[in-house]
């Protein structure tokens, strides 16, 4: 078995592409002139890895990712930029791969995110009883939207029409947890309800699904950890409890459950042994939305501040500033974060610049988006669009891919992210991201 130190230096043999290789390149030849052990055991190492399955290769670089600094996931990114812009054009559909075939077309993409560019397309949720679409998810077939107004809707994203509607809960509905205190288990396909979760004593505030383990979190101040054998067999695992008030968001892998508070705090749960890691300070008011992943956590408060936190450490990287209420929603990828408030504003926010400290707070927000008349509740994006929904009764659709004619052809889909699972937690993201059911509590 490797060391740590073993493999941290397997972690380093990565690069950066085009200019920044050479200088890498040449230190890396120094260290190896330094290093015939290195050499002998990196070639062991790459010997051991191309022996694994495909499965056991993936999981052991996620093991490595895991285990390395902001500044090494910045190199790493650099260098699998060129492949994945390769690859996920390959991976699009026909009428995809044609528009993007050249890297004019991946750049114009880029700009229109940065000068904002944008096609939108608007989902009208008004009803007589309906006070706000309170979460929003989608693939390349649907759009699945959480009302305030008891139901959960089915989009056709062709037409945007309302193809099914779920109802079943007593109370205000978002993915499938509630204000009754339940969650509910459905098939988005058939819209058949498949089970009902009951445990928390009040409002179901958020979940989260991936691997077999559902997580949810309460306005009870409690977290609740369940194993999903199937829709049909979920069984309560493990009841956490150590906020002082609601439990507003959670997000976890393998590693770690992370778990926001209206008590201002972030708490890191060891996923093994259930015990609190660590809890993060700092946010003046209580925390309202958060995302993990890897080692970075980025948060959203009532004091109208976005932080970014190192999980392994603890320590707060940058405060970003700008939104004028309550930070609602916020989700990032390797390259932008993207927040939406109580102000009505979405802000796109440039991710590297933030990670890096010599970057001026005035330079990192690339561009704030103000469709929206009413609070952002909910949003997701990926490379292509942004997905939101307001208390304005709205689902906007900010699609970066079909922003006019710059592209060179035009296209009238969007371009999809992985799809969703058939059996799910409504409102999954990813591996399964649900969406506070109402307020959050502060």
């Amino acid at each position: 078995m490797m060391s740590n130190d073993d493999l941290r230096k397997y972690a380093d043999v990565e690069g950066p592409s085009t200019a920044d290789m050479m200088s890498y390149l040449s230190l890396a030849e120094n260290e190896k002139a330094l290093s015939e052990r290195y050499v002998s055991e990196r070639d062991s190492v790459l010997k051991k890895f191309l022996s694994w399955t495909e499965h056991d290769q993936t999981d052991f670089t996620k093991f490595l990712l895991q285990r390395m600094c902001h500044h090494q996931h910045g190199q790493i990114d650099q260098y699998l930029k060129p492949m994945l812009q390769r690859d996920f054009i390959t991976l699009l559909p026909t009428c995809f791969n044609k528009c993007l075939s050249s890297a004019h077309d991946i750049l114009t993409i880029e700009n229109n995110w940065h000068q904002g560019r944008h096609r939108l397309q608007r989902i009208n949720c008004q009803s007589e009883n309906n006070k706000g679409v309170y979460c929003v998810q989608y693939d390349d077939d649907k759009i699945i939207s959480g009302l305030r107004d008891n139901s959960i809707k089915i989009w056709r994203r062709s037409d945007l029409t309302c193809t099914k509607t779920l109802t079943g809960h007593t109370g205000s509905v978002l993915s499938s947890g509630s204000s009754n205190a339940t969650v509910r288990i459905w098939d988005v396909n058939t819209g058949a309800q498949l089970n009902t979760l009951i445990h928390h004593s009040e409002a179901v505030l958020h979940l989260r699904f991936q691997n077999g383990m559902l997580v949810t979190s309460s306005k009870d101040r409690s977290i609740a950890v369940w194993d999903m054998v199937s829709p049909q067999k979920i069984d309560l695992r493990r009841a956490l409890g150590g906020h002082g008030a609601a439990v507003n968001v959670v997000d976890f892998d393998e590693r770690y459950i992370v778990s926001a508070s209206g008590d201002k705090t972030i708490k890191v749960w060891n996923t093994d042994t259930y015990e609190i890691v660590r809890t993060l300070r700092g946010h003046k008011r209580g925390i309202a939305c958060l995302q993990y992943r890897v080692r970075l956590i980025v948060s959203g408060s009532s004091d109208y501040s976005i932080r970014l936190w190192d999980i392994e450490c603890g320590t707060c990287l940058r405060v970003l500033e700008g939104h004028e209420e309550l930070v609602r929603c916020i989700r990032f990828d390797s390259k932008r974060i993207v927040s939406g408030a109580y102000d009505g504003k979405i802000k796109v926010w440039d991710l590297q610049a933030a990670l890096d400290p010599r970057t001026s707070p005035n330079n990192i927000c690339i561009k704030t988006f103000s469709e929206h008349t009413g609070r952002v509740f909910r949003l997701e994006f990926d490379e292509f669009q942004i997905v939101s929904s307001s208390h304005d009764d709205t689902i906007l659709i900010w699609d970066f891919l079909n922003a006019g004619h710059s592209l060179s052809a035009s296209l009238t889909a969007t371009a999809p992210p992985a799809p969703l699972p058939m059996l799910m937690p409504m409102a999954a993201n990813d591996v399964g991201n649900g969406a506070i059911a109402q307020a959050p509590n502060m």
